[in-house]
């Protein structure tokens, strides 16, 4: 059985505070001293109580996590990357599920946070200045994940870039209908607003459209229809882009998961992919890979990783340095970093360095790169290596198989 701290000082010979003190590798320590107290806590079996060091750094040793939607598979590993750094480091994660709107109220209103964790990590929601205000009244590091908050750290992909990539790979393969299966409106008077107010459907819908507008597409209102991030909203969007007066002959979705939802649509019409539709995604969902989906590939895994290193760094007032910036968003004051040249999920422990000091009036935005994965089941790299379609000889030629984009 263990020893108790008064039997650990008593054995030392010193007071219970300085046996603490001794044992928390605070200073003036004598260090003949702390090596007493630690060889004495060694005889007796002692482990000092979690809580109680807690209590007296007055640290909780506890990060909060606010998602939307704890059940969706995007959270979900943005949690499994956060986790596994977090617990490496000795901490605990407490959970918020905002779930709807209604959530989402109560939670700012009553604020469970307070007091009860160290910092706290913000899953894709673009806040409104109340919240801001909620968050920063708290008095600890915050970090969000998905969006870009002004005051606040942020790791997030650059999912216009991601969506032209997608469009133009599309468009290099000589189509010119090209549909758009969004995540959801963002105005408050649509019936497809998404109640979250997600900044990811509008960004991707920006890309899409640049991409059309580049290569002289007219924009086609009839081929926009929203899935809200959901196969069975897949499955919608696409018959309601089936029975249009003119279809169209590729569709980007902006999710895989929707993806999924069109190929189920498609596979029922009797249509073929990609012979009569080709269709691309965004995620690199695990699923992917078994639909043969070509997707852009964005690591959330590590995107959870990097932003739980972000927080351990801000907790410790540290400013982490790019271990290899790749080029920047033009946001101002941001950063893409490229963590070691790979985007694949295993990478959740990987470490971020850290060797200057915080400086609270520049807000860290770390930049994730991500890449496409072109497969020829539903959508061809037709053309690959090739001269490029006399229809399209305008434009860049289609881009490889994971091709990088910043």
């Amino acid at each position: 059985m263990s020893g108790s701290i008064e039997e650990v000082a008593a054995l030392a010979g010193v007071s219970t505070a300085t046996v603490s003190r001794a044992l928390r590798g605070l200073p003036n320590v004598a260090e003949s001293t702390r090596i007493r107290v630690v060889e004495a806590a060694a005889q007796l079996l002692y482990v000092a109580s979690p809580q109680a060091s807690r209590l007296a750094s007055g640290r909780t040793g506890t990060v909060g996590v606010v998602v939307p939607y704890v059940t969706r598979w995007f959270f979900a590993q943005i949690i499994s990357g956060t986790e596994a750094v977090l617990r490496a480091a000795g901490l605990d994660l407490l959970l918020y599920n905002l779930g709807d709107d209604a959530g989402r109220a109560r939670f700012f209103d009553a604020v469970p946070l307070r007091k009860r964790v160290d910092a706290v990590l913000v899953l894709c929601l673009p806040l409104t200045p109340m919240e801001i205000e909620v968050l920063q009244a708290l008095n600890v590091p915050v970090v969000v994940v998905g969006a870009a908050v002004p005051g606040f750290a942020g790791v997030r992909i650059d999912d216009v870039a991601g969506a032209t990539v997608a469009v133009r790979h599309l468009i290099n393969l000589g189509h010119r209908r090209i549909g758009l299966i969004s995540g959801g409106a963002t105005g408050e008077g649509s019936a497809d607003r998404e109640p979250m107010r997600f900044t990811a459907p509008t960004d991707r819908r920006r890309g899409y459209r640049q991409a059309l507008r580049s290569a002289g597409i007219p924009l086609d209102p009839g081929l926009e229809a929203a899935g809200h991030f959901t196969v069975r909203g897949g499955e919608q969007a696409m018959a309601e882009l089936l029975s249009a007066q003119a279809p169209p002959t590729a569709v980007f979705a902006e999710s895989d998961e929707m993806a999924m939802g069109a190929l189920r649509t498609l596979r029922r019409a009797g249509l073929r992919v990609p012979d009569d539709m080709s269709v691309v995604g965004f995620d690199g969902h695990d699923m992917a890979e078994l639909f043969d989906l070509t997707t852009i590939v964005q690591p959330v895994v590590r995107q959870g990783a990097i932003a739980a290193q972000l927080l351990l760094s801000l907790l410790r007032h540290e400013h982490p340095a790019s271990t290899g910036a790749s080029g920047d968003d033009g946001g101002g004051g941001s950063t893409a970093w490229d963590m070691g040249g790979s985007v694949d999920d295993d990478a959740a422990g990987e470490s971020v360095s850290a060797d200057t000091r915080v400086d609270p009036a520049v807000p860290i935005s770390i930049v994730v790169p991500t890449r496409m994965h072109v497969r020829g089941t539903t959508c061809p790299p037709r053309g690959w290596g090739d001269d490029v379609s006399p229809s399209v000889s305008h434009l860049a030629r289609p881009v490889p198989p994971d091709v990088p984009v910043m």
